[in-house]
């Protein structure tokens, strides 16, 4: 299996199947895919039943299209790829790059190109998943929804970083 492969079925396990919670800002969503996001990869409104209906190919295509190209996941230690990589799906690719730079200390402009993919290289894995594991957490309890959301959110970011840990050996 490919990085890609093994990521997205860690990921995929986490997002899950159909929700719409009316506390969920993203609203209709399946496989973490919101009714906005197909809509936007479909160049047209998407109904909640293609939302219900989305295939797991079409959302196999939006996460590397989306979420593990613009972060250059291919090119990012393993375990950190996996680690930016459910950042990057769970909180918006700009904030997953910003992360990641302010943790290896080169600008965080929001944008990972070469300058932040050789400064991650340099840098250990293992070191790098903590910190963006410890930058997700104080994110997640500064949000408004946390009393809501918070609990799932923590179990999720403490298995991601578990094997995102286990990657980085």
């Amino acid at each position: 299996m490919t990085r890609f492969a093994i990521c997205l079925d860690r990921v995929l396990k986490h997002e899950g199947g159909f929700v719409d919670h009316p506390k969920d800002p993203g609203g209709a969503t399946n496989m973490g895919i919101t009714r906005d996001t197909l809509s936007d990869w479909l160049k047209r409104p998407a109904t909640v039943d293609e939302v219900k209906d989305l295939s797991r190919d079409t959302a196999a295509g939006i996460y590397r299209a989306r979420y593990w190209s613009p972060i250059l996941a291919d090119g990012l230690p393993t375990g950190v790829d996996y680690m930016l990589f459910d950042l990057a799906v769970n909180s918006g690719v700009g904030r997953a790059a910003k992360f990641l730079q302010l943790e290896i200390g080169v600008t965080p402009d929001g944008k990972i190109g070469p300058v932040t993919l050789g400064a991650a290289m340099k840098k250990d894995p293992k070191g790098l998943v903590l910190g963006l594991s410890e930058r997700r957490e104080n994110f997640f309890r500064a949000l408004p929804t946390f009393a809501t959301f918070g609990k799932g959110w923590i179990r999720r970011l403490r298995d991601v970083t578990r094997d995102a840990l286990k990657d980085a050996e």
